[in-house]
């Protein structure tokens, strides 16, 4: 019985890499299923849809223009979704996964995406 040698690295690699290389190959994986861009390919200026599982929401209340940002991971980079005026939105939560449209900015050295649309996943369980 012959063993495909892909098959023996790709076996060999999941008894050697960490935790968090795994699930950022889970991700890519589940992104590129879902014909998303990877975050690693998105550059500014460019109408995008990512998907992934958000790692931090944080609320930053400002006098005039409140926001909410999320950062987004992908397994190959992250991006920080940000709603201008809103305080929270049901379901946008740190491990939640989703799918967010817009249009790629740059604020400082990071990728933004201003008032994306987004589709949240369905939860297991």
């Amino acid at each position: 019985m012959a063993v495909r040698e892909g098959g023996v690295k790709a076996l060999f690699r999941r008894f050697t890499a960490s935790e968090q290389e795994l699930d950022a190959e889970d991700l890519q994986r589940a992104s590129e299923d879902a014909g998303a861009t990877a975050v690693c390919d998105c550059s500014r200026g460019r109408s995008v849809t990512v998907s992934g599982r958000l790692r931090s929401v944080v609320y930053t209340p400002r006098t005039n223009h409140p926001t909410l940002e999320a950062e987004l991971f992908d397994g190959s980079g992250m991006v920080t979704l940000i709603w201008l005026g809103r305080r929270r939105i049901l379901g946008i939560e740190p491990g939640r996964r989703l799918s967010a449209t817009g249009r790629v900015a740059e604020q400082g050295d990071r990728k933004v995406i201003y008032n994306p649309f987004y589709e949240l996943e369905a939860t297991a369980g």
